[in-house]
This record gives C-alpha cells, sequence and structure tokens, in this order.
C-alpha cells in the first residue's frame, strides 16, 4: 500500500484509509478481524468519527497491542446522548466527547484531532473564533492531539479552514 504525506502533519498515511461506520453492532473480535485485514494490506488511516460507546470501546480493544500501528482521525464534536448519534458545538459537551474518545480507545491521544462537520461559513467562522479551535489547540499543546484537521462537505468552508492556517 503507497502511503504519502498528510499535508505538514509529518504523518505518512496509507492511500486508503479505514471509516468506522460499518464497526456499529460489530464485536471486538469482527473488528480486530478488519484491523487484520487492515494491517496485512498496509492501511494505516482510521476514520473514528462515529460517537456510539460500543463501536469505540470495540475498536479500542481491537486496536490492544497494535495502536502505534495507525493513524487515528478522531472527531471532536461528535458526541452520543440519547441513544444517538449528535455534532455538537458546546464546549462541554466537546470536552466529555473527546476524554469518553480516548477513554475507549484505551489511549492517551489522536494523531489527528478532527473537528466535526462544518458544513458552512458561518460555522467555520464560529469554530475557528470559539472555544471549539480553543480547546482543539490546547489539546494540540498538551500532547492529546498531533494535528488539528477539519471535515466538512462545503468547499468554501474547507477552503476557509485551509487558508487559515489553523
Amino acid at each position: 500500500m503507497k502511503k504519502r504525506p498528510l499535508g505538514s502533519t509529518g504523518l505518512l498515511v496509507s492511500e486508503i484509509g479505514m471509516g468506522c461506520e460499518g464497526f456499529v453492532g460489530k464485536s471486538p473480535e469482527e473488528i480486530g478481524a478488519f484491523r487484520g485485514v487492515m494491517e496485512a494490506e498496509g492501511l494505516n488511516c482510521i476514520d473514528l468519527y462515529a460517537s456510539n460507546p460500543e463501536l469505540r470501546s470495540g475498536l479500542g480493544k481491537a486496536l490492544r497491542g497494535r495502536r502505534e500501528k495507525f493513524i487515528i482521525q478522531g472527531h471532536l464534536c461528535s458526541v452520543w446522548q440519547d441513544g444517538q448519534y449528535k455534532r455538537t458545538r458546546d464546549p462541554a459537551e466537546v470536552r466529555a466527547g473527546f476524554e469518553d474518545l480516548l477513554e475507549r480507545l484505551e489511549s492517551p491521544s489522536v494523531e489527528i484531532g478532527m473537528i466535526h462537520y462544518v458544513d458552512s461559513l458561518a460555522d467555520w467562522e464560529e469554530v475557528a473564533r470559539g472555544p471549539v479551535m480553543a480547546y482543539a489547540q490546547a489539546e494540540k499543546a498538551a500532547g492529546r492531539i498531533g494535528a488539528i484537521g477539519l471535515s466538512s462537505h462545503n468547499p468554501e468552508a474547507a477552503l476557509a479552514a485551509v487558508e487559515s492556517g489553523l
């Protein structure tokens, strides 16, 4: 599997990564089987936006003893509430969601802290100037996030984020 530099992060990521939404309802052993295929094929990038606690815990168990082989994009602003996924910008929820992510992954950090689902320029401006970015930067300074990223379906918001240097 070819690996490429990820922007200016210093990380080398496989050209193909693994999203985790399909792990919902899967046991740690089933998730471990997917992990085994990833290892065998040379994939090293895992995108974890899902906030489902069983999925996060299952992935954590599946990565035991192998965590250092993978680059995890763990999403900030994705939380589990009342039995379902919720996108949030509330600082307390963002913080609690990230703490839950690390605890369930059994990991002290993630390589990429993705600010989740920024799909408008107004949303980007709120994130960039507000407590979400301040939190992400503090976690990066503390070594719990290696690089800050952003997920978006809006080219205008994504370009603004790139051009901001944040």
